[in-house]
């Protein structure tokens, strides 16, 4: 079954020219259609940036989802996990309704694999889990090495946003009201503005300029930034955050968050 989804999985390429409202419907028709079985209890991957945020956004509609599961990694230049920040991933799981595990890693390439794997038993054990989401997207190091993780633990492993155009993607997240900010920058064509403010379309709009001119990954593919999400369909109440910038040189900095408020 994972296979059949996987070879499938191609087929998100050939939405480019799709109108944005119209993405989620179609990736539901293609999830029956495809014959991939629905009503699992999964867990979701949860970095709080938006490809994880859209899976579980996504899988929602045909899966009971129960739970969040977070690596933070010590490495911030880790090969599978977000650095993410432990009180905003709580803030973010309160808001959606759901309990969240957390496991620290050293983050080290292969290593932390270890480390994913003893959450997940984990979260088979207390949640009886049958599946994970994960919001892997154009990393065929992590979508790999998930799956066969998976197949190893008798999990399904489901990765919606996987070969998807990455500007649809984007684009259609913002159409649909989800609050995204960049948290890290490491990119020619962004500088200090980009850190801590709300993406929108004029923002993508220029991403996709910078595709076009630099050869720029429109969804941060290539490391050019990461995102945290603070409300939109599925939060109870928005995430409201204070922060201070910390630029290392003109186009590479990061956020610093000071403090979480809950509405």
């Amino acid at each position: 079954m994972v296979t059949k989804w996987h070879y499938h999985v191609g087929s998100y390429k050939r939405m480019q020219s799709s109108k944005q409202g119209e993405f989620k419907c179609f990736l539901r028709r293609f999830i029956k259609k495809s014959g991939f079985a629905t009503d699992m209890r999964l867990a979701i991957l949860f970095s709080s940036g938006k490809d994880s945020t859209y899976t579980l956004h996504t899988l929602k509609e045909e899966h009971e989802i129960v739970c969040l599961l977070c690596l933070i990694p010590a490495n911030p230049d880790s090969f599978m996990f977000q650095q993410s920040k432990r009180e905003l991933v709580e803030a973010q799981a309160a808001s959606l309704g759901l309990p969240v595990m957390f496991r620290e890693t050293a983050g080290k390439k292969e290593e932390e694999l270890a480390d994913l794997e003893a959450l997940l038993k984990k979260a088979k054990a207390d949640y009886k889990i049958e599946g994970i989401g994960s919001g892997a997207l154009a990393s065929t190091y992590q979508f790999e090495r998930i799956g066969a993780l998976c197949k190893q633990l008798g999990l399904e492993s489901l990765a919606p946003l996987w070969q998807q155009d990455q500007h649809v993607h984007f684009e259609a997240m913002v159409k649909e009201g989800f609050d995204i900010r960049m948290t890290r920058i490491a990119a020619m064509g962004l500088d200090e503005s980009w850190l801590g403010r709300k993406l929108a379309m004029e923002d993508l709009e220029t991403l996709k300029q910078l595709r076009d001119k630099l050869g720029f990954h429109p969804a941060g593919e290539g490391g050019e930034f990461e995102t945290i999400v603070l409300d939109g369909p599925g939060f109870a109440h928005p995430i409201h955050i204070d922060f201070e910038k910390k630029m290392e040189s003109k186009e590479r900095g990061e956020l610093l968050i000071t403090d979480i408020k809950h509405s």
